[in-house]
């Protein structure tokens, strides 16, 4: 088996768990054979963002089809 890892950063107003949940479940909508998912860096925006936008980096392992 081979596998690639790519990073997304998910977003939210309410938390870090959402945020984490937002990139898993657009992985999980736009990329096949998703095996892992590993939370990198937890983040806050606050210069530009009205109230907080908690972000979480997230790298995303999928299998490769043969």
């Amino acid at each position: 088996m081979v596998f690639k890892k790519i990073t997304l950063i998910g977003t939210s107003d309410e938390s870090f768990e959402a945020a984490a949940d937002n990139a898993i479940d657009r992985a999980q909508d736009t990329i096949n054979n998703v095996h892992w998912i590993d939370v990198k860096e937890l983040g806050v925006e606050i210069a530009t963002a009205d109230d907080r936008e908690y972000q979480a980096e997230v790298e995303v392992a999928f299998q490769l089809q043969e």
